[in-house]
Parts: structure tokens; C-alpha cells; sequence
């Protein structure tokens, strides 16, 4: 039974498939980021002053008393509004569940106070947001899900806690996580991924990162970071400067949650698609290097963050009820 739930196969779940009229991962992701409409749903905004003296911000849909309560670790750049996040509270809300956007810091449409940022191993952070998640539900199941930066952080939390998680979260999940973050940074500085994704996530990052320059003097490099053209100058000049870490290269080796995926004890999910843009395929995890808690879903198809299906103009359907089926919910 272990390996067939590793290979994806087991019952209840059909294994994902593109679409014929969509092929390759890159038309995948960005047609499904691009072009295929997701509706806002309502949320309630609720922020968390920290003892730090900044603020996490939350956007709640609420569902029964007594219910499970979902929390989503948003991607780079993410948050409540992007189209996977929508998605998945439309359907926890569609189960009468609770669900909350976790925003990281500087992510809710605000930038944070201090001169420091939000990073894929803020492992702190991960356990902040779900102590007071907890504590808003101290008696209902809890499940995490993380999406690609978010995926990172909450297995590298989950992996450093080993059966300690099991305090605060029922299951997990993550999602297009870049596990090998060395892998992932190479590979989106070069080519196409330079040019299309890495561009469009350096417009926001270095935005912030100017803003912040200017607010804390000294810190930061402004005429460095203006000229970045890479993840790893992006991350050598202003996370690892804000964070601790020597260069990108010792922060993509010490973040990387694929290390820890063998100390993870709790039931979690881990997909990802084999043509993901921004992982190659020979960097992903094998049954070898996860713990029996883990389950490994690897398509062939789906690109980043996308699992488009359904004939034109699709949906992304597929992702959340995946996980809620995780979870222990109907699909609907």
C-alpha cells in the first residue's frame, strides 16, 4: 500500500493529467496563471502584532464550529489573491471548513516594519502562524498546505519537528515546492526561466527591497540590488544580507527541505510535477529519501503551481480537491 500511495494510485484519486490541448509545462503554468479566471471569494482580514514589533496578516472564510481548519502558506510573491489560493478556500468554504491565508510578512498588500523580509526556510515564521492558527481552533483538526516557496517552509518546519508537529497539525501538504533550492536557483537564472519567470518575480522583490533599502540606511545595497538580474544576486544582495546567510548559495543549501524529508512523522503530501519549469525532474525526491509519512505525487504533467484540466478553457480544479481528499473531505 506504501508504494502504490507513493506512486499516486490508490483509491479515490485519479492521477493527474494535462489536458491534450495544453501541452508542456511551461504553457501549463503560464496559461493557468494568465488565463484562466478564478473568482474572489470574500475573506476576513485579521492581523497578529508580534512580539518583534511587526505584524502577519490572516484572511479567513469561516465555516461550522467544530470544523477542520485549512491554512495556506502562499508561493513568492503570493497571497490571498492569487489564483490556487482563491481556489482552495472557494472549496474549503464549499465544505463548511474553516480556511486561512497565512500571509508572510510584507506579502498582505503592506509592507513590514522591520528590515527584514520573508524566506523559504522561515521555519520561525511557519510556527508562529500556525501556534495562533491553533489558537483560534484549539479543538478542530488542522491541516497545512504549502505552495512552492510556502511548500519549502512548511517541510523544512515539518522535517525539523519531527513527531513535535504532531502538537499542532493533523496532515500536511505542499505543492510544487522547491525542494533542492540550489537546483531550483539555477535553473530559473538561465534561459526562458530567466527571461519570463525570474523577470516577473524581480519586479515586486526588488520593489520592496529598494523600499526597504531607503528606509533602513546602510543595509542594503539600492544601486546593487536595481541591476539584479538573477535569483542569485536578488538573494546574496538582500536575503542573505537580511537574514543570515553568507551568499544564495549557503541560503539555497541550508533552507532546502529535501534533506528533511525523512524526518517528517506526520501524514503529508508532496506534489510535484515532474515538466515543472522551475524544478527539473532529476532533483526531485525518490521513495529512498522520504520518510513512511510521506506520500510523493509526481506526474508527468502540470507544471508550476497550475494542474490545469478540463477541455478549453479549463480550470484548476484539479489541485484543490487533490488535497482536500488529503485532508480527509468529499470532493465536490
Amino acid at each position: 500500500m506504501r508504494e502504490a500511495r507513493r506512486a499516486g494510485h490508490f483509491p479515490g484519486d485519479a492521477p493527474y493529467r494535462a489536458p491534450a490541448w495544453l501541452p508542456g509545462g511551461h504553457l501549463q503554468t503560464l496559461y493557468a496563471s494568465l488565463f484562466i479566471r478564478v473568482a474572489p471569494v470574500a475573506c476576513r482580514r485579521e492581523r497578529l502584532e508580534l512580539p518583534d514589533g511587526d505584524f502577519l496578516d490572516f484572511d479567513w472564510v469561516d465555516g461550522r464550529a467544530g470544523a477542520p481548519v485549512v491554512v495556506l502558506f502562499h508561493g513568492l510573491e503570493g497571497g490571498a489573491g492569487s489564483p490556487y489560493a482563491r481556489r482552495l478556500m472557494a472549496q474549503v468554504r464549499a465544505c463548511g471548513w474553516h480556511g486561512t491565508v497565512a500571509h508572510f510578512r510584507g506579502c498582505s498588500g503592506e509592507d513590514n516594519r522591520l528590515p527584514r523580509a520573508y524566506f523559504a526556510g522561515d521555519s520561525e515564521d511557519v510556527e508562529r502562524i500556525l501556534r495562533h492558527v491553533k489558537s483560534q481552533h484549539p479543538a478542530a483538526p488542522l491541516y497545512a498546505a504549502g505552495v512552492s516557496l510556502g511548500g519549502n517552509a512548511l517541510l523544512k518546519w515539518l522535517g525539523e519537528q519531527g513527531e513535535s508537529a504532531r502538537a499542532l497539525v493533523d496532515a500536511a501538504a505542499a505543492v510544487s515546492a522547491p525542494l533542492d533550492l540550489s537546483a531550483a536557483g539555477h535553473t530559473l537564472d538561465r534561459g526562458f526561466q530567466r527571461r519570463v519567470y525570474t523577470a516577473h518575480f524581480l519586479l515586486t522583490l526588488k520593489a520592496k527591497a529598494l523600499r526597504k533599502a531607503a528606509r533602513f540606511p546602510g543595509m542594503l545595497d539600492a544601486e546593487a540590488i536595481a541591476g539584479a538580474t538573477t535569483f542569485r544576486e536578488f538573494d546574496t544582495l538582500v536575503t542573505a544580507r537580511l537574514h543570515g546567510f553568507r551568499d544564495a548559495e549557503d541560503y539555497w543549501r541550508r533552507v532546502s527541505s529535501k534533506p528533511l524529508l525523512k524526518t517528517i512523522a506526520l501524514p503529508t503530501l508532496v506534489i510535484n510535477a515532474k515538466n515543472d519549469p522551475f524544478l527539473p525532474a532529476s532533483a526531485l525526491p525518490a521513495a529512498g529519501n522520504v520518510s513512511s509519512a510521506v506520500t510523493l505525487e509526481q506526474p508527468d504533467t502540470g507544471g508550476h503551481v497550475a494542474f490545469p484540466s478540463g477541455p478549453f478553457p479549463g480550470n484548476i480544479d484539479w489541485l484543490p480537491r487533490r488535497l482536500l481528499r488529503h485532508f480527509g473531505a468529499g470532493a465536490r
